[in-house]
């Protein structure tokens, strides 16, 4: 996470006091967010063709994991090496100066389905008519097969994991206000970590950067969250291979339903030396 991820502002601190209240003029700093526009080049080198796919409201850095992430949660690529080139475009705007567009170029060679694009945001998790077909489109996309025996964990890790994660948020400390996605191995060390005003940017990061590093599919670790567990966030850690999200606060129902679908370990409510196993307990020591 770059310096563009806060930014210094003017309050005034309000304290409650014996003789009442006590109102002092004091610096802040707050969790910049900005919105990103990701921008898609694909087909044939003499058909190119150019399409804006998403606005997401995000915290500036890791700009180009965030659009890798994202194309590969949607199922537009498989992989990194259907990316030709990420690229900022335009000119750094506003108080964080940041780039606020970014390019991605696919290889010519590359077939590209925006359908499932477009699927994907009339079957969002916030529209509890459509968990159905959320979760068939799911299949539609070829999911990657998880390996149903790794990793195998055990709870005296799972237990600790949340403390780590909190140590590692360096952005958080500064403002209290970002999400959290870690990746964790099953000894439960923290192997990457991404910040961001919102929960699926920072995973879509995470993911992203294991893309760029050539680390996918994610068959033997697992992806914590600093707050609840949606559809979406369940999505994104299907579609990286990786069998297990666990989360601080609470999963939805529709997030459930995916885990035992797709027979991934959801963990929520993973605080205080107790957690809830929602499902795929079996990768539990």
């Amino acid at each position: 996470m770059t310096e563009q991820a806060f930014l210094q502002v003017a309050v005034q601190k309000a304290t409650q006091t014996a003789e009442g209240s006590a109102i002092e003029a004091r610096p802040d700093q707050v969790a910049v967010e900005e919105p990103l526009e990701i921008r898609l080049g694909y087909g044939p080198a003499d058909r190119r063709q150019q399409r804006s796919i998403s606005i997401t409201m995000r915290t500036p850095g890791q700009d180009a994991e965030l659009a890798a992430g994202f194309l590969l949660s949607e199922g537009i690529i498989r992989g990194g090496g259907e990316i030709e080139t990420v690229r900022p475009v335009g000119s750094a705007v506003g108080p964080a100066a940041a780039h606020n567009v970014v390019q991605i170029e696919l290889r010519p060679m590359v077939a590209v389905d925006l359908g499932r694009l477009e699927r994907h945001f009339y079957t969002t998790s916030s529209c509890g008519v459509c968990g159905k077909s959320s979760l068939e489109a799911l299949e539609l996309q070829q999911a990657p097969a998880l390996d149903e025996h790794a990793p195998r964990i055990s709870a005296s890790v799972i237990y600790g994991l949340p403390d780590k994660l909190r140590q590692s948020q360096t952005v958080f400390d500064r403002t209290g206000g970002l999400h959290a996605a870690a990746l964790f191995d099953a000894k439960g060390n923290l192997l990457a970590i991404r910040e961001d005003v919102g929960r699926h940017n920072a995973v879509d990061k995470l993911v992203g950067s294991q893309l760029w590093a050539a680390r996918l599919p994610l068959r033997d670790k697992g992806i914590l969250v600093s707050g609840r567990a949606s559809f979406e966030l369940m999505q994104k850690t299907l579609m990286a291979g990786c069998p297990m999200l666990v989360a601080v606060g609470a999963p939805s129902s529709l997030a459930v339903e995916l885990a035992v679908r797709f027979r991934m370990t959801l963990l929520g409510f993973v605080r205080d030396r107790r957690f809830n196993i929602y499902s795929g307990a079996w990768r539990l020591v």
